[in-house]
């Protein structure tokens, strides 16, 4: 009998241990589980700057893109990233912002894919936009003529165009009438017009227009006896506008965004479409780019994975979609180095032509 109790009284303490050992681990989780929680605290990062390149007047794009800093701080919240402060700037032009990503002065870059390969020993590429598509992609400029206006479709694209737009000038329009006729332009032509061009790296400004001029003609800008360069697209309009200039060379669908302009801080009587003309296609062009310095102190690889994300959803909102309309950007999606070898191609011929 005492064997019995003796066996029953050690079964009982042993079933005691076992639910404290229980409740010992559950603790242990349970403490466990809270010092997880601590470790995946946000990262704290005091400033983050973004620069603009200005292809829209600097006011304008500052006062549009206002809005992304309360988006980007939230997004990144979400991400792991406590923001303390966004601060945006507008370059002085292409370069200067190209130049900022390569110090480390600047964290990010809204570059065209031209500025991005002349700066990429400074900066990375981890996203280009996406546009809509226009309901002219014609070669052939009359084309875009016959089709005005130019409008946008629902298909999205990762290039775009650049055209040769002839303004309200006798001489552009002489031109314009030229090529809207089947007529072939020739170099005297286009040399007696005096040209708006952007810096030597916007791609649509001045790049692909140069490698336009050698492919047509064998010449480049440096070869025009009339080149003037603009600080804006709105600088290079309000000249065309009022015939200081007879052409200049743009994006494809910059007329859209200059259309009230045109008529309003211009002063022109008629529509733009009515008053301006394609006389020059150039070959599709590679979306622009968000890139990041490569010399940043605060930018890893963590870093620029949120970014990422943060900047697509961005653009996959609506209130995002309305800041990154300034650039007619429609949304983001992932991009490598290698998709702008083609870029990289076009800046060696026009450097190989204009050191000839």
């Amino acid at each position: 009998m005492k064997k019995v109790i003796l066996f029953a009284a050690t079964l009982l303490f042993a079933v005691v241990l076992a639910a404290c050992g229980d409740q010992t681990e559950e603790s242990d989780a349970s403490t466990e589980g809270a010092n997880s929680s601590d470790t995946t605290e946000n990262e704290s990062i005091e400033k983050l700057s973004i620069g603009f390149v200005p292809s829209r007047e600097p006011e304008e794009i500052i006062t549009a893109t206002e809005p992304l800093k309360e988006l980007l701080t939230e997004e990144l919240s979400g991400l792991g990233y406590d923001i303390g402060e966004i601060e945006i700037n507008v370059g002085t032009n292409y370069e200067a912002v190209g130049e900022a990503l390569s110090a480390g002065t600047t964290d990010i870059g809204f570059i065209p894919g031209g500025t991005y390969v002349l700066y990429d020993d400074g900066a990375e590429v981890i996203l280009t936009a996406t546009r809509a598509g226009l309901s002219n992609d014609s070669d052939n400029a009359a084309d875009w003529n016959e089709n005005e206006p130019t409008e946008p479709t629902d298909e999205q694209t990762t290039s775009y165009r650049a055209l040769l737009i002839a303004g309200p000038s006798e001489n552009g329009q002489a031109l314009a009438e030229k090529v809207n006729n089947g007529e072939e332009l020739t170099f005297e032509d286009v040399d007696n017009a005096t040209w708006n061009v952007m810096s030597s790296s916007s791609p649509a400004g001045y790049i692909y227009p140069a490698l336009w001029l050698q492919e047509n003609f064998n010449k480049t800008i440096t070869d025009l006896s009339k080149a003037v360069q603009a600080d804006s697209y709105g600088s290079a309009f309000a000249r065309l506008a009022t015939g200081q200039t007879d052409v200049l060379v743009t994006y494809a669908d910059a007329r859209r965004d200059f259309v009230d302009t045109w008529t309003t801080e211009y002063g022109r009587d008629a529509d733009i479409w009515e008053e301006t003309d394609v006389i020059g296609v150039m070959p599709a062009i590679y979306n622009d780019t968000i890139s990041v310095s490569k010399n940043s102190e605060i930018m890893n690889d963590d870093l620029k994975a949120a970014l990422k994300k943060a900047f697509m959803n961005i653009g996959e909102s609506e209130e995002g979609k309305e800041v990154i309309a300034i650039y007619s950007h429609e949304g983001y999606q992932e991009a490598t180095d290698e998709d702008y070898d083609n870029e990289r191609k076009a800046q060696e011929i026009v450097q190989q032509v204009g050191s000839n």
